[in-house]
């Protein structure tokens, strides 16, 4: 027996549900994994659930860590819609973050530009790292995905480096770079929350990416890029640059992660300033199927499970490490949905055995 894909007709009911299937059998994955950790895997989720969404403190936590994940998702879904796959949101949120600490400590910016220039700088950051992989890309054909996932281990090591080195404290020894000003901590929309700038900055962000995308040239240009590079180029596009521009904006959305983490939530740069934000990034833009609006719920999924693990952890005793299965299954279980989308599987006979018969 031999198995074949057979292209499916259209659906649109199929496209739309393909998401939540995916997050329903992850779910029910991690479910078998709490089982066998020795745990009830409703009560662990109730649980989960409950961290995650129950009370003001709850729920604005898990919008301010959502924040950065609908930033790189952001950022994986501007490079996969010309096909660069795009594994290097993580060093590009932590150039970021480096970038937004060393301006949000001088004194020498004037008070009312030290936010922007954080923004700003940390963009630059973010793109100026990810042009690298960019240009391997278009001008010499370098695979994407091996070249943005050693950058991350690069720029992982320079920022160790810089934490022990440069920024050490002379007096206290500790690893972290120096705090960043007052003045270039970020506003707080609702006292006594982490509700911070960062967070209408992804806001902003996905409003302006579904515009980038759904009403502009250049948004059609990615679309035809993606779907059929010869074809666009066929048709006179310069598929090196339009690629070269949405990896160059992709950097620039994980930088903003990065200064999100730094102005609003960290203040400097530490060791674990992401606990793999950029990586997260992919799982969010694949189960919101490449869509800027989409993100949103995606990335308060996600972020809902690592608030609520580390509160189920304690409880039932079951690992914090089943969010990042959670993120892993989740990943996994979209690409199968994806492909159960479009292609039904057939079994059918081997080729010799057809013969004989």
């Amino acid at each position: 027996m031999r198995i074949t894909l057979e292209p499916r007709p259209p659906s649109r009911w199929r496209e739309v549900l393909m998401p939540f299937a995916a997050i329903a059998a992850s779910l029910v994955l991690c479910g078998l994994l709490i089982v066998i950790a020795g745990a009830n895997p409703f009560q662990a989720f109730a649980i989960m659930g409950e961290a995650a969404f129950a009370g003001k403190f709850a729920i604005t936590e898990t919008v301010a860590r959502a924040a950065p994940l609908v930033l790189t998702g952001l950022a994986a879904l501007v490079a996969l819609r010309t096909r660069f796959w795009n594994i290097g949101g993580e060093g590009q949120l932590l150039v970021g973050a480096m970038a937004a600490a060393w301006l949000g400590a001088r004194e020498d910016i004037p008070v009312p530009l030290l936010v922007p220039a954080m923004l700003v700088g940390a963009a630059l950051a973010g793109a100026a790292l990810a042009a690298i992989p960019g240009l391997l890309k278009t001008r010499l054909k370098v695979d994407e995905v091996v070249s943005t996932l050693m950058l991350n281990f690069i720029v992982m090591y320079l920022m160790m480096a810089l934490l022990s080195g440069p920024w050490k404290d002379p007096v206290t020894g500790w690893t972290d770079s120096p705090d960043i000003l007052m003045d270039a901590e970020f506003p707080v929309f609702w006292a006594g929350t982490r509700l911070h700038l960062g967070v209408l900055v992804a806001v902003i962000a996905v409003i302006g990416i579904g515009i980038v995308l759904k009403r502009t040239s250049f948004g059609l240009a990615m679309k035809v890029v993606g779907e059929n590079p010869k074809a666009a180029h066929h048709a006179g596009l310069d598929v090196g640059r339009i690629t070269l521009f949405a990896v160059l904006l992709s950097g620039a959305l994980a930088g903003l992660a990065g200064a999100g983490e730094v102005g609003g939530t960290q203040f400097q740069v530490i060791a674990s300033i992401s606990p793999g934000f950029g990586y997260a990034g992919l799982v969010v833009a694949m189960l919101a199927r490449l869509s800027a609006v989409g993100v949103i719920p995606a990335a308060v999924f996600l972020a809902a499970i690592t608030t609520g693990a580390d509160e189920m952890s304690r409880q039932t005793g079951v690992p914090f490490f089943i969010a990042d299965a959670v993120q892993g299954l989740s990943l996994i279980a979209v690409l199968v949905a994806m492909t159960l989308a479009r292609y039904r599987i057939r079994w059918r006979p081997s080729p010799k055995r057809e013969a004989a018969s």
